[in-house]
């Protein structure tokens, strides 16, 4: 089954930089554009197509932001 998304992206400084419209916590950057879309690619499968194990542990993190 093949799922799209539409990638926002621009140049920064250095890198190219985007993330998926449709799950804009995945974001990712990279040399060229075709880079960028290999990464958004991986990013994806790695937030969301990993399973968690059945016994899985929970931590809470502090940041300060």
């Amino acid at each position: 089954m093949k799922t799209t998304f539409n990638m926002i992206y621009w140049k920064g400084k250095k890198y190219w930089v985007g993330k998926l419209l449709e799950h804009p916590e995945i974001m990712s950057q990279g040399e060229t554009l075709k880079e960028l879309e290999e990464n958004l690619k991986d990013a994806y499968q790695l937030m969301m197509m990993d399973e968690v194990p059945v016994e899985h542990k929970v931590k809470t993190l502090a940041l300060s932001v």
